[in-house]
């Protein structure tokens, strides 16, 4: 992925955007209790690096990734978006995507560190059907948005989508809600050719704090929304990150990859693990064991999605066992390894047999 832009500061709104561009906070930055304050007080934006674009185009592309996808995608709408996964055979996912329409072009969110494996593979299906996937992050702009940011967004969008997952479109690009996080603090996710965020960036810039991308992580975490990167690729079935609860996989849709693991687990009442949200006084990273000290020679889960928490050490997603969930005893990376502590969960989750 090529650098994001960096804009200036609300103290600074008449700095003009200029070419080349320095590089914007990144996901890998520590954030400071400044940037969490701006999103979870004021207003704050992100460039959200850590994510690709792709576009599906073609008279096709929608029955071929209905096809290929645990969602509906040929009933989706314009104005209206979905999460959606990308499973093997076996029903593990090799993504997770947020997917919407415009124009013509279907495009789709997923994590940067999977988008040329992604493209590359679901490429490889598409054989007669009139379809073409690109990733189109060199030439696009992916921007967070939290917080009391009405006013700026209204000056840039002709209206603001007031449900989840609602969509507007409009010259600067697209704007989607995105789940609330943290006390029902609003979110959005702004996408935007180069061309058309340049022309309309500054109105954002000249009235919302810019943070590191890792304060959009750490939303996102709290909002329970989990994302497969690479450390967690093929590990995890839907609903053991809660991903069906989230409305990311439709049972009356017809076949797709790992579609009939993906029902059984469901409808046999095999869901034996969940994610939860979890604080640990101690770095942590996707990917990394976590274990129950009363079995102590074999994890009981794994960490999902992981960012750097405000007061120190960081707040996570973890898949777990259920019946490790009432453990007093959960531990990252060994069974003497830092103490997890469970958060509230932003949702609920179904009775589980």
């Amino acid at each position: 992925m090529t650098a994001a832009p960096h804009l200036s500061s609300p103290s600074d709104s008449t700095a003009p955007l200029s070419t080349p561009l320095p590089a914007p906070p990144s996901a890998v930055a520590e954030p400071t209790a400044a940037d969490f304050d701006h999103a979870i007080q004021g207003a704050a934006f992100a460039v959200l690096d850590q994510f690709a674009i792709v576009d599906a185009t073609g008279a096709d592309a929608a029955s071929f990734l209905h096809s290929q996808l645990t969602n509906d995608i040929e009933s989706l709408a314009s104005g209206a978006a979905r999460l959606a996964g990308y499973c093997t055979p076996k029903g593990r996912l090799l993504a997770s995507l947020l997917v919407w329409r415009t124009g013509e072009t279907i495009r789709m969110l997923a994590s940067a560190d999977l988008a040329a494996g992604f493209v590359k593979r679901l490429s490889m299906f598409v054989l007669r059907a009139k379809a073409k996937l690109a990733d189109v992050t060199a030439s696009h702009v992916a921007v967070g948005i939290v917080g009391d940011a009405t006013q700026a967004l209204s000056a840039i969008f002709p209206a603001l989508p007031d449900t989840v997952h609602g969509v507007v479109t409009g010259e600067a690009g697209d704007l989607i809600r995105v789940p609330d996080a943290v006390g029902g603090r609003a979110r959005f996710v702004w996408i935007a050719a180069r061309a058309q965020f340049d022309a309309h960036a500054p109105v954002l810039a000249g009235a919302v704090a810019q943070v590191p991308a890792a304060i959009w992580d750490w939303l996102d975490i709290h909002a329970g929304e989990p994302r497969i990167t690479a450390p967690t690729l093929e590990q995890f079935v839907p609903q053991m990150i809660n991903f069906e609860v989230l409305g990311g996989v439709n049972f009356k849709k017809g076949c797709y990859p790992g579609q009939e693991i993906v029902a059984r687990s469901q409808y046999r009442s095999t869901i034996k693990r969940r994610a939860m949200l979890v604080h640990v006084n101690a770095p942590a990273r996707a990917g990394e064991e976590i274990f129950d000290a009363s079995e102590p020679e074999q994890p009981c889960g794994m960490v999902v999605n992981a960012a750097p928490a405000r007061d120190g050490g960081a707040d996570c997603l973890v898949e777990i066992k259920l019946a490790s969930i009432d453990s007093p005893s959960i531990h990252l990376g060994s069974a003497n390894g830092p103490a997890l502590a469970f958060l509230a969960q932003p949702y609920t989750l179904p009775t589980e047999q």
